[in-house]
């Protein structure tokens, strides 16, 4: 009798998967609100918000809108990581009207800025505004694209993440520390790790980087570091120039 060699078993890696999504995003958000913090804290949260001396009334509405929205992104975290996923989904209705709102909001905050410095630094100013109005663009994209794949878990929440991490430049921009305080490049750095610790994780849970992480990111990083160059020609300053006077 001859007996027929026996195969040897292919080991098949378990890889983790989604199975820690909900406290990678969950985690990730609550992040994402320190940093918020730490960069409003001196002339938002800490001198009481509401009663706060910000420059125009329309900052008062900006910073509400916008804080709201990353506590939202817990929210939602959680919720969907104790499977309530209706109310997930009803409540994401009204996430996204937040943040269709923002896009308005960020952009009339960000002229009345450009306004309020013109006398100051005309150039500067007009120069500056096109760090706020392409944020907007980039955050009203991405927010689209992740209405668009709200049956799609994974490229959704991922496409949501990218949106805030645009996010966090303005508050990273504010941080109390020196080496980071109203340095462009540093700011920009520390966001692109929001960017590097979600495509890691992507590696490390399925081996691969999801699509929507790479072309959003990818989209993002474009965006912020050819905006400047475009904002030294006189064709951005003639449109800061008609915006201004609107």
């Amino acid at each position: 009798m001859v007996t027929a060699p026996i195969q040897p078993r292919s080991v098949v890696s378990r890889l983790p998967g989604r199975r820690y999504d909900h406290w990678f995003f969950t985690g990730m958000s609550i992040v994402m609100l320190a940093t918020v913090f730490a960069g409003f804290a001196p002339t938002y949260f800490l001198a009481g918000m509401t009663r706060a001396h910000l420059a125009s009334p329309i900052l008062h509405v900006h910073g509400a809108a916008f804080t709201a929205w990353v506590v939202l992104l817990i929210v939602q975290s959680v919720l969907v990581a104790s499977h309530r996923i209706k109310i997930h989904q009803w409540l994401g209705f009204g996430t996204f009207a937040l943040g269709a709102f923002m896009v308005v909001l960020g952009v009339l905050a960000a002229t009345d800025s450009m306004v309020r410095h013109l006398a100051e630094n005309r150039v500067a100013s007009e120069e500056f505004y096109i760090v706020s109005l392409s944020d907007m663009m980039v955050f009203a994209v991405l927010l689209t694209f992740a209405y668009r794949a709200r049956r799609r878990a994974a490229e959704h929440k991922r496409l949501i993440y990218v949106a805030t991490t645009t996010l966090m430049g303005a508050a990273i921009f504010r941080l109390p520390m020196s080496w980071v305080h109203a340095r462009m490049h540093v700011v920009c750095l520390l966001m692109y790790c929001f960017l590097a610790i979600l495509m890691a994780y992507d590696y490390w849970s399925t081996r691969r980087v999801n699509r929507a992480t790479l072309w959003a990111s990818v989209f993002l990083i474009v965006v912020e570091e050819t905006r400047m160059p475009l904002a030294t020609t006189a064709a951005w300053h003639a449109f800061a120039a008609w915006a201004a006077h609107l």
